[in-house]
Order: structure tokens, then C-alpha cells, then sequence
């Protein structure tokens, strides 16, 4: 064979699109970030959305039950699992949902279901506690759950507030949550990542293994972007006093996001005790894995709506978050984009490995569907606020009567490419 005329095969397009993504980081990042991708199909998926959006964003199944402007809204962008999690509301619950926006774009629901599907099957192989046919059973749940919330609307819904919390969910969540709020709050997240000082002043604790101290040069650098964010956040609420107390840098969080830069500021709460800390955290913002695989007329339209990442982020989590962390903004630095947002005292993820009776897999996979559609259809109405039930009435008139071939293709797709992300893990491992 002519090497030169069969280049279009699989394992090369793999190794290619991973090694084009990762050009921009160093050595040591890199290799950090390909250390936790080689641990297991799943973790690779997740350090290569850009895989993803380039092998479905023109797949054409995307028109059998979508691919209209109403279908449309904000959507998560790198849907799985393990982006959902507890955290704490403006009313101080523990409540469950997405939870992180770092690649949400406005773009057709049916990508976040089918990524979110596909990292269900790959997390449960890599679980190993249940069966093919039971996973499939599972997907099914979640299709189902997912296109019987996205299609429920009556005109009351506009004045009604969604949270799935432990009094709004059943088991395994309820449980879950219930230990959370037992056993988190803001003492025990400061009492993690802070320490007080002889002099009673709190700090944030580098000796913590996920923090490392900042020089003065960068700690001077962090500091004066912030006071721009602390500026332009007065201008909205001038209780806003935001003092800081510390600030470090934030280290081996996330896989894709791995090599992204990301600092914890340490800021006096509103009491001025050492009690009511806040930590805001802030992430580089690179763009979501969508842009690749954009058009150059699409990503035009793109750059056009949002300057800066930092915008778009802000952007979406307004609109997909049903109270949005009063701390939300950006800041530029050294010519980098960072959101920031408040470190809630109740985040945490909730451990899939842990469930072991088949019929709270099948419930949670349905609380994965619910939750989705839910956010999806709060995004449409932000987007869409003359016609707040643009998407409901749309993904309706998509699947009326064919319920059940929807989520024949959902559980399709999720089955087959997660074998298609196995064998790239594979190749993965071969290469790099």
C-alpha cells in the first residue's frame, strides 16, 4: 500500500486531532494531562471532547429528531457524569445539577444527550458492577427521563422554580445529598484549604497538595486583574467589598481542563469573621471544543456575539443556572481569559461507583435525563423570553408519536461510539 493515499483511517485521525489540541501546552502539562487520559476509556473521553465534536457535529442523525432553530439553546458542551454534582444554592440547599460551563454553547440539544449517554456506558465498563443489557436498560431510562421532562410545560411553569434536592428526589440522590449537607458546609471547606495564622488570620494552606504559594511577581499580577473584576463588580453591588486575604494557585483539577490555569482567591465574607470566608475560584477559559469543529462562517458569527470567553461563560451560566452564583464574572490576565466564580461548600460529586442495585441505576440515569432537560429548557427561555416554551413546543413536534425511537437512537449512538472510544483509547495508548 502507498502510505501517502491511505491516510484517511481512523487511528490517524486520532493521534492527529490529539496531537493538533495539544499543541499550545508545555512538555510537563501535556504529560499530566496524558497521564490521566491513559487511566480508562472514560477518562480519555473526557480529556477529548474535541473528538466528540468532530466525529458528530455534522452527523447527520442530528435532523431525525432536531436540527431546527427551536431545538436549539445553551447546552452543556461536555456533558458527562461526573459534570454533574451537589452544591449549594442562593437559599442554602444542597441541590444537584450541572456544574460547569466551560464549553456551554448555544447549540442543538441532541449533543449534550448523546455525549452525556455515551460517558454513561463508559462509566459504567469501567465500573464493572452491571451488565451490557442492563447499561442499555439505563440509557434507556435516561433518554426517556430526559424527553418526557424536555416535552412537560404548562403556563404555571414560568412562575415555578426547579431543584432536585433530597426532599424533590429519591434514592440513590436523596441519600446522597442528605450527606452532604450533614457533612459539608463552609467550615469544613475552609477548614480544607485554609488555616489560621498565630495571628488568627485565615490563609489559604499551601501546604495543601492541590495548592502551590504564588511568587510576588505573580501573586502582584493576580491581584491587580482582580481589583479590575472587584471594580466592575461594585458597579452592580456596592456591598461588594471583595477584601482579599489570599490567593493561590489551584492544581490537578478536571482532565480536559487539566493544563488550564486556575487560581483560589481567598476574600472576607460579608460578617468579616474568619467563619464566612469565601474562596473564589478562577479558571482559564480557552473556548469550548466546539469552535474546532465549527465552520470558519460559524465561528465568525461566534467571535461576533462574545468578545472574550469570559463573556461567553458568564453567558451561559446565566442562563443555564436557576440562581447564579452572585460572585460570577471575568478577568484577564497576562493575556488570558478566567472566569470566576464562588467555591460552593457543598460541592461534590456523587460516586457512581457506589451504586449497586439495578434500580437505582435506572433512576439515576433518569435524573441525569431530568436534570439535563430541565437546564435546557431554562437556557431556551433566556435565550427566547417572548416564547418560553420555544423548545418544549418544538422537541415535541420532533418526537410526538416516536417516543420510543428516540430513545432507540440515543442508546445507538451511546453503545457504538462508546466502542469507538475504546478502540481510540487504545490507540491512544499506542501513540503517546
Amino acid at each position: 500500500m502507498i502510505k501517502e493515499l491511505t491516510l484517511h483511517n481512523r487511528a490517524q485521525q486520532v493521534i492527529q486531532a490529539i496531537t493538533n489540541n495539544n499543541v499550545g501546552l508545555d512538555t510537563a502539562a501535556r504529560k499530566k494531562k496524558f497521564q490521566a487520559m491513559s487511566e480508562s476509556p472514560y477518562r480519555f473521553f473526557r480529556g477529548t471532547s474535541h473528538l466528540f465534536w468532530q466525529d458528530m457535529y455534522n452527523d447527520w442523525r442530528f435532523a431525525l429528531f432536531g436540527g431546527w432553530s427551536g431545538n436549539q439553546s445553551w447546552i452543556q458542551g461536555d456533558a458527562h457524569v461526573y459534570n454533574f454534582g451537589a452544591f449549594g444554592n442562593h437559599d442554602g440547599e444542597v441541590v444537584y445539577g450541572l456544574d460547569d460551563f466551560d464549553d456551554a454553547v448555544v447549540s442543538d440539544y441532541q449533543y449534550d444527550l448523546w455525549r452525556l449517554a455515551v460517558s454513561l456506558v463508559l462509566d459504567t465498563r469501567g465500573n464493572g458492577i452491571f451488565d451490557g443489557p442492563t447499561c442499555t436498560k439505563a440509557l434507556e431510562a435516561l433518554a426517556k427521563g430526559y424527553l418526557e421532562t424536555a416535552t412537560r410545560y404548562h403556563e404555571d411553569d414560568l412562575g415555578q422554580e426547579v431543584h432536585f434536592t433530597a426532599d424533590t428526589t429519591g434514592k440513590p440522590l436523596k441519600k446522597f445529598l442528605k450527606k452532604v449537607a450533614k457533612k459539608k458546609g463552609r467550615k469544613q471547606m475552609l477548614d480544607k484549604w485554609t488555616r489560621l495564622q498565630k495571628n488568627g488570620k485565615r490563609v489559604l494552606d499551601a501546604t495543601n497538595p492541590k495548592l502551590k504559594r504564588l511568587s510576588p511577581t505573580d501573586r502582584k499580577a493576580l491581584l491587580e486583574a482582580f481589583e479590575t473584576y472587584r471594580q466592575e463588580r461594585m458597579k452592580d453591588d456596592e456591598s461588594c467589598v471583595y477584601r482579599v486575604k489570599d490567593a493561590a494557585r489551584r492544581m490537578n483539577a478536571g482532565t480536559s481542563s487539566l493544563a488550564n490555569k486556575r487560581f483560589y482567591i481567598l476574600i472576607e465574607g460579608k460578617e468579616g469573621s474568619q467563619d464566612d470566608d469565601i474562596i473564589l475560584d478562577l479558571k482559564q477559559q480557552r473556548g469550548p471544543s466546539l469552535l474546532n469543529a465549527m465552520t470558519d462562517a460559524e465561528r465568525e458569527g461566534y467571535q461576533k456575539v462574545y468578545q472574550n470567553e469570559g463573556i461567553r461563560h458568564l453567558a451561559a451560566f446565566e442562563a443555564m443556572a436557576e440562581h447564579p452564583d452572585s460572585h460570577l464574572g471575568w478577568l484577564e490576565l497576562d493575556g488570558m481569559v478566567f472566569s470566576v466564580r464562588e467555591r460552593s461548600p457543598f460541592k461534590k460529586d456523587f460516586k457512581t461507583h457506589k451504586i449497586d442495585k439495578e434500580k437505582h441505576f435506572y433512576k439515576m440515569a433518569a435524573t441525569w435525563g431530568e436534570v439535563l432537560a430541565t437546564e435546557h429548557k431554562r437556557a431556551s427561555r433566556y435565550l427566547n423570553p417572548d416564547q418560553p416554551f420555544l423548545f418544549e413546543e418544538s422537541l415535541s413536534q420532533s418526537t410526538e408519536g416516536r417516543e420510543d425511537e428516540f430513545a432507540t437512537l440515543v442508546m445507538a449512538i451511546a453503545n457504538h461510539y462508546a466502542e469507538c472510544v475504546e478502540r481510540d483509547f487504545e490507540t491512544f495508548l499506542g501513540a503517546f
